[in-house]
């Protein structure tokens, strides 16, 4: 994965997106002086059987802050389009626009938007495919005044400087982060998130969380160099 850039955005659609794997490059990218900022477009609300929308969004939300500082990030912010439904269109693109020209990264990341997770029957889902989909049209968007012109009178000039996107677990990954170092603390940040974990599995959400992420990193090692990995589809701009 290329290093030459300052800031990452990341976008994701849901709490616990980017702890499902891409965490682990984060918290080696935050140690090496990069910034990374968090865009979640819903607050996770339907994501949790047991707990009504209006209570676990509050749950959803502190526990992805606390997440996110386990791998030394500390801007988390939400969009509350709804969870399970986001709209595929011009307004999520145009969100997505003034968070970019917001923040001015270099980087994108954001997950996988393709129809499955690359094995037989692993259909993925609509808010991720809408979500992905959309990032990789608001990179564009974001750099263009008359798109959204709304965006300027807002005082968000356009943001040309968004030279690489990141999605994070596609079935065809073109580059890897080597997580050796950081697997801990990628395994801690997915633990965070308790409630969600503990309405899914019995087991301790430690124990969840290390198992998935072992078996996960060491999937994508066996492409690349034999070490654990998170992979990525790059594209460049």
């Amino acid at each position: 994965m290329p290093t030459d850039w300052q800031r990452c955005l990341a976008i994701v659609a849901h709490p616990d997106d980017l702890e499902y794997g891409a965490a682990g490059a984060i918290a080696g990218w935050t140690a090496a002086g990069h910034e990374v900022s968090y865009l979640l477009v819903t607050r996770g609300e339907a994501g949790i059987d047991n707990l009504p929308p209006a209570e676990a969004e509050k749950v959803r939300e502190r526990e992805q802050r606390a997440s996110a500082r386990v791998v030394g990030v500390d801007t988390v912010e939400f969009l509350d389009h709804a969870d399970g439904v986001i709209e595929e269109g011009p307004r999520l693109r145009r969100d997505l626009a003034r968070a970019i020209r917001r923040h001015r990264p270099e980087l994108l990341l954001t997950l996988n938007h393709h129809e499955s997770w690359g094995t037989p029957g692993s259909w993925n889902t609509p808010d991720h495919r809408a979500v992905g989909r959309a990032v990789l049209d608001a990179a564009g968007d974001a750099g263009n005044r008359w798109i959204f012109p709304e965006l300027v009178d807002e005082g968000h000039e356009p943001w040309n400087g968004v030279r690489y996107v990141a999605v994070a677990s596609s079935p065809y990954a073109s580059h890897a982060v080597d997580v050796t170092r950081t697997l801990d603390r990628a395994v801690a940040s997915l633990a965070e998130h308790h409630a969600y974990i503990s309405a899914l599995d019995d087991r301790d959400p430690a124990e969840y969380a290390r198992e998935h992420l072992t078996g996960y990193t060491q999937s994508a090692a066996e492409r690349f160099g034999g070490r654990p990995a998170v992979s990525f589809e790059l594209f460049t701009r």
